[in-house]
C-alpha cells in the first residue's frame, strides 16, 4: 500500500511539473482545442451514425454480449473515466489473458499480440480500420478525451510507470495521436512515450489539424493494428 502511494505521489509532481510548461496551458489553445472537439465529434457522430448503427448490428449478430464495451481508463491528471468501444472481443477475454499473457510481443507495461485468439472475426476487421474506436466520440463529447492526444492507458498499465511515462498523463487523452499515424502498435512502447512527449511540448492548433487529416490515410491503410 505504501509503494502504490508513493508512486501516485510521484506521478502527481512528475504531471505538475510537466503540466508548467506545456502549450496547452494557453488559454486560447484549450478554447479552440475543446471547440474542435464538440463540434468535430458531434458532426462525426451525425455523419456515421449509419455506419455505427451497421457495426452495433454486425457485433451483435456474430458473438454474444454488448455491443459496446466499457472498460475504465485513466485520463488527465490519472483521473479515471469509462472507456467506450465497440466490443471486438469474446466475453470472456480478460478471464482468458493469463492463458495469453506470454504471447506477449510488446515491451513495457502494455500488452499486444497481433493473432489475439480472444478477438472475435468481425472484431479484427474493426480493429484493422480503428473502426472499433467510433464510440469513443462520445468521450470527447463527455470530455473525457479529445479528438487528439496520448491514448488513455488501462490503470493496470499506469501502475507499472516508470517516471517518464506519467508525461501521457498531463494532458487530455485522445482518439488520435502522432504514433497512431507512425506506425501505430508496430513501435515500441518507448516510441509511444517518445512521441507522445514530443506532442505534448509542441500541441498545437497546427499540430492537431495535421495529425487528424494524416489519421485518415493511416487508418485506411489498416498497418499496424492489432
Amino acid at each position: 500500500m505504501n509503494m502504490r502511494l508513493a508512486k501516485r505521489a510521484t506521478q502527481a509532481q512528475t504531471v505538475s511539473v510537466f503540466e508548467g510548461r506545456i502549450p496547452y496551458r494557453h488559454v486560447q489553445y484549450r478554447v479552440f482545442k475543446r471547440v474542435l472537439d464538440v463540434t468535430g465529434s458531434a458532426a462525426m457522430l451525425l455523419l456515421l451514425f449509419p455506419l455505427m448503427a451497421a457495426i452495433a448490428l454486425a457485433v451483435k449478430l456474430t458473438s454474444p454480449g454488448p455491443v459496446i464495451f466499457m472498460q475504465p481508463r485513466v485520463g488527465l491528471r490519472g483521473r479515471t473515466f469509462m472507456f467506450l468501444k465497440f466490443r471486438s472481443m469474446y466475453m470472456d477475454a480478460e478471464q482468458r489473458l493469463r492463458e495469453v499473457g506470454g504471447l506477449n510481443e510488446k515491451d513495457g507495461p502494455i500488452f499486444k499480440i497481433k493473432n489475439d485468439p480472444r478477438v472475435t472475426p468481425i472484431g479484427r476487421t474493426l480493429r484493422k480500420f480503428s473502426l472499433d474506436e467510433l464510440p469513443q466520440l462520445i468521450n470527447v463529447l463527455r470530455g473525457d478525451m479529445s479528438l487528439v492526444g496520448p491514448r488513455p492507458p488501462l490503470p493496470r498499465e499506469v501502475e507499472k510507470y516508470d517516471e517518464e511515462s506519467y508525461v501521457r498523463l498531463c494532458v487530455t487523452p485522445g482518439i488520435t495521436c502522432l504514433w497512431q499515424i507512425c506506425g501505430r502498435s508496430d513501435l515500441s512502447f518507448v516510441d509511444w512515450v517518445r512521441l507522445d512527449r514530443f506532442y505534448i511540448e509542441h500541441m498545437s492548433f497546427w499540430l492537431d489539424l495535421k495529425i487528424l487529416l494524416l489519421t485518415i490515410p493511416a487508418v485506411l491503410k489498416g498497418q499496424g493494428a492489432y
